[in-house]
């Protein structure tokens, strides 16, 4: 943290006026080890994200476009929890991501540690919506794979840790789902009404912690099999429940499905070029 207190001191200088500089003195590495402040930073966020639309170019073309970001902007999710609703989800929300707060720190080994999570004491409900998912063609061929696609849920808690002597970036979060629903044209496949929970949620019993869905991922390089540097991701955990709703199939639902106490672990993957 010395280089952020530091840079805390060379502002607080340059803020002082001119006729005081006489008055200054410099401080050696030994004088600055203790001067002491706040640790950390915290940030206090609120946004929305839109974008016309996002391509991949490889030698075609994979476009999404029509992408939101945002706050899920409605107060009934999760109906179930009909005791304490209000001091659970609140009583109000908007279309923007909101009642954020992130803290950054450096720990004495080098470690940078973000933390994410409420404001208040309640989650933050977020909402990912897009159009088209498309592929296209040089010669003017284009595939719709993906359309409305739609996610509404919630956000309890989410921490990445940078590990200085691995050179791994850890990712855990807790998340839950009250919303999926997308269109598959070129299958005549839709999905309706699907849920992603925490594995073992009673939804005849809701409580708050078991309702987020654990998922806890290692990010780093590592050879791929051919002895390539390669990104590496691998899932250390992925534990849920999950429940869909409708089945479409050419516009007819076909039924329901439900996965009950779904767990993934020790899951590997090497992502490169090729």
């Amino acid at each position: 943290m010395k280089s952020l207190k530091q840079s805390a001191l060379v502002l607080a200088i340059a803020g002082l006026p001119l006729s005081g500089y006489a008055e200054l003195k410099p401080l050696h590495d030994a004088d600055m080890g203790q001067i002491t402040g706040q640790a950390g930073v915290t940030i206090e966020l609120e946004t929305q994200v839109t974008m016309d639309e996002f391509t991949y170019t490889d030698e075609g073309t994979l476009g999404i476009s029509d992408i939101f970001i945002g706050g899920a902007d409605r107060i009934d999710m999760f109906e179930e929890f009909t005791s304490g609703r209000d001091a659970i989800f609140g009583t109000s929300s908007t279309d923007l991501i909101d009642n954020i707060k992130i803290e950054l720190d450096v720990a004495d080994d080098g470690d940078a540690i973000i933390n994410v999570f409420p404001i208040t004491a309640r989650p933050v409900d977020f909402a990912i919506r897009t159009g088209a998912w498309e592929l296209r063609g040089n010669g003017g061929e284009s595939t719709l794979l993906a359309d409305n696609f739609s996610a509404e849920g919630l956000i309890l808690q989410a921490q990445a840790t940078v590990d200085t002597d691995t050179d791994t970036l850890n990712l855990t979060t807790r998340f839950a789902i009250d919303e999926l629903e997308l269109d598959v044209p070129f299958m005549a496949v839709g999905i309706r009404d699907m849920r992603i929970t925490g594995a073992g949620y009673d939804p005849d019993n809701p409580s708050l912690l078991p309702l987020f869905t654990l998922v806890d991922m290692d990010i780093y390089k590592d050879a791929n099999a051919a002895g390539t540097d390669s990104l590496a991701i691998d899932i250390n955990t992925f534990e849920a429940d999950m429940s869909i709703g409708q089945v479409l199939v050419g516009g007819t639902s076909i039924g329901s499905v439900g996965l009950d106490d779904l767990a993934i672990r020790n899951t590997s993957m090497r992502v490169y070029g090729h």
